[in-house]
């Protein structure tokens, strides 16, 4: 039995999301447009302007370099479907009108891409740290988590280049949604326009401020396999927009109270989300930065104590968990089904939480106690 076999109003909900199953020629249609849509991101990767960022150094003494026009891309994309949807050349509600199939011709492009990267990195005779093979001997293993660091395509970077596609591909989801709530309903709901204005703030934001993605751990540790291949890919656009779906078939009343709250959940979210990242990222930079007023104190010179680091030692998650609530909160609590996000993203920062706490253990050793007596909360300040 299915999740929303057990929430009201199940029909509606799938109804709108469509089936999944999708006939052969159909399937093929799909994947080229995905494909299609990656290729222009690719290119208006490679030809507009943007900051080079230097990646971590790894372990062979080399680095990535990363060009993060993000945002440049994004703006040029949406300029140019806004074009297109004015002429009459694209419909604003074509994602819309074929969300289950368009998440499946996309899951089954991530599978076929999967395998292939696989195979090239058993196959690669590359020695870089970022390129060679990092195969295990277990082919699900390696399917799953990737064999190569930074596989690169024509030059492209494929694992800073996916989560680009992603989170660009959730913001496009949200407005075709929204889109045809306007054409049906003409107008958007209070709700609908919250949860729009909180991811689009959200998405933007990570655009602009895409460089500090170069020093998060998927970037700089995690190969790149099916897990990250879907996830970016897959589950962030497709599952992320959830709200936007399930408003588009139900009607709810927030009451302007309700509504102000659900503004100062996500500002108190984001402000912690944004405020940790950026003095991490500063940090790394600089280990004598300023935080708040104050020249950044750390334990051993490499364990962050100022800021928010000093309040709990995984604060960012905090922030995000903050974040992914205030996007369901516009949609009541009528349902669980808008709640799958944060409570998703909940449950996956509680088992990354103790993942990184045993692999810094493992790192930073004596370092690592030390710093734990200094800061003794996880996430939660007082409570976890």
């Amino acid at each position: 039995m299915s999740l929303f076999s057990v929430v009201s109003d199940p029909g509606a909900f799938m109804e709108l999301y469509q089936p999944l199953k999708v006939d052969g020629v159909e399937l093929v249609v799909l994947m080229s447009v995905v494909l299609g849509y990656l290729g222009i991101l690719a290119l208006l990767g490679a030809v507009l302007p943007g900051q080079t960022i230097a990646g971590t150094l790894l372990a062979d003494k080399t680095r990535v370099y990363y060009k993060c026009n993000g945002l440049a891309s994004l703006v040029v994309m949406l300029a140019g479907l806004g074009i297109a949807i004015k002429f009459d050349y694209i419909s604003p509600t074509i994602i819309a009108d074929r969300g289950g199939k368009m998440c499946t011709a996309t899951f089954v492009l991530c599978l076929m891409m999967s395998v292939w990267l696989t195979l090239r990195g058993y196959f690669t005779k590359e020695n870089s740290e970022s390129l060679k093979s990092h195969a295990t001997g277990n082919i699900i293993e390696d399917w799953w988590l990737g064999v190569q660091l930074n596989p690169n395509f024509l030059g492209l970077d494929l694992k800073f280049f996916w989560i680009r596609a992603g989170m660009m591909g959730w913001l496009l989801i949200d407005f075709s949604v929204a889109a045809k709530q306007y054409i049906e309903q003409g107008s958007l709901s209070p709700s609908m326009a919250l949860f729009q204005l909180f991811c689009t703030l959200y998405i933007f934001d990570y655009f602009w401020h895409e460089e500090y993605m170069t020093s998060t751990w998927d970037i700089i540790a995690e190969n790149f396999g099916f897990m990250l291949i879907f996830g970016d890919l897959v589950f962030i656009p497709f599952t992320f927009s959830i709200q936007a779906w399930w408003l588009l078939s139900h009607s709810v009343d927030i009451t302007p109270t309700a509504a102000a709250m659900n503004v100062l959940v996500f500002l108190i979210g984001f402000a912690v989300f944004r405020s940790a990242n950026t003095q991490k990222h500063k940090f790394k930079q600089d280990p004598k930065v300023k935080i708040w007023g104050k020249p950044a104190k750390a334990i051993g010179g490499r364990l962050l104590v100022s800021g928010c680091w000093g309040i709990s030692r995984h604060c960012n998650y905090l922030g995000d968990i903050l974040v992914a609530f205030s996007f369901s909160l516009p949609c009541g609590i009528s349902s669980p089904v808008p709640y799958f996000y944060p409570t998703y993203l909940f449950i996956l920062l509680l088992w990354r939480e103790r993942r990184d706490e045993a692999r810094c253990s493992t790192k930073y050793k004596e370092l690592w106690k030390e710093y734990c007596k200094a800061v003794p909360w996880r996430i939660f300040p007082y409570i976890y």
